[in-house]
């Protein structure tokens, strides 16, 4: 672990930095985009419900009255509207600074994307999958630019099930969830690795929030989380505007390299400032997240 005293005062002025959060209307998503905002850049909160981003967007302002900060509705659930999107973003003819993968659904009941998938798979990874493969030029042909996918420390000791992954043979949510998020840390590493070989100057930066209070717990229907799961994420864990400086980290601390793994400092990475965390040399695995790469290349149809 390395620079455990790190806020969000670190970084530096973002003046003409684009940016795309995914799911930035709640949670770390808007915590992050709220802070990058304030910092200058233009922030594009990719969101499905354009309503809640718009409160989103308006409470930014609020606080920042300068700020830039726009909508852009995207259906992670819908692999046809994550092509709208991209094709949209490109077609403007800007760079494309920072791309931050970071919305989620956790433990639904069992639900399906429009194109068949189980629904944490589809939305958590598939669609960022995707995302990130059509926008990629965009991003590439942006100096300094970096790709940031946020996992989870549900991954650990995660599996992925090739043969389920519609979860028509049997599904549970917590198991489901953690495939969606070691899906995330194997995507993003291995991307780094595939921008190294071809010489890219863009770097793919993995991270995690630890244990936060957000409502993702609201298990995919969008809703405020219940009074008793949130006080129990308090307890154990962090506010939101905590869980999101590991995004930020990755998002912004000049040193990164590419293929890190940034999460809370502290006891089981569950809080705490962020830190550069080993525990990815354990959990990737080459020959899982090639197999990942392949089967995500079959569903979405994108080449990378």
């Amino acid at each position: 672990m390395t620079k455990s005293n790190w806020t969000k005062d670190n970084i530096g002025d973002l003046t003409g930095k684009n940016v795309i959060v995914t799911g930035g209307a709640s949670g770390i998503g808007f915590d992050a985009a709220k802070v990058l905002a304030a910092k200058g850049a233009h922030v594009i909160l990719a969101v499905r419900n354009i309503g809640k981003g718009q409160k989103a967007a308006d409470l930014i302002l609020a606080e920042y009255p300068n700020a830039k900060v726009e909508l852009m509705h995207i259906d992670l659930g819908d692999l046809e509207s994550v092509k709208l999107f991209a094709e949209t973003y490109a077609l403007r003819g800007q760079k494309l600074d920072l791309l931050i993968n970071n919305a989620g659904v956790m433990i639904p009941p069992l639900r399906h994307t429009l194109q068949g998938w189980e629904l944490q798979f589809g939305t958590n990874h598939l669609a960022h999958f995707l995302l990130t493969g059509l926008l990629l030029p965009v991003i590439t042909a942006t100096p300094g630019s970096r790709i940031v996918t946020v996992s989870s420390i549900a991954s650990r000791g995660a599996k992925i099930d090739f043969t389920n992954l519609d979860g028509k043979k049997g599904y549970s949510p917590m198991k489901f969830y953690r495939q969606s998020k070691y899906s995330n840390m194997l995507f993003g590493r291995k991307l780094d690795m595939l921008l190294k070989e071809r010489g890219a100057d863009t770097k793919s930066i993995i991270c995690h929030p630890g244990v936060s209070a957000t409502n993702l717990m609201s298990r995919g229907s969008g809703k405020q989380t219940g009074g008793f799961i949130n006080w129990g994420f308090r307890l154990v864990g962090q506010p939101a505007e905590m869980g999101a400086l590991p995004t930020l980290f990755a998002a912004t601390y000049p040193d990164l390299k590419g293929g890190e793994y940034v999460g809370p400092e502290g006891r089981g990475n569950w809080r705490g400032n962020p830190a550069i965390s080993k525990e990815i040399e354990s959990l990737y695995n080459e020959k899982v997240a090639q197999e990942l790469w392949k089967v995500s290349e079959e569903i979405t149809g994108i080449k990378y």
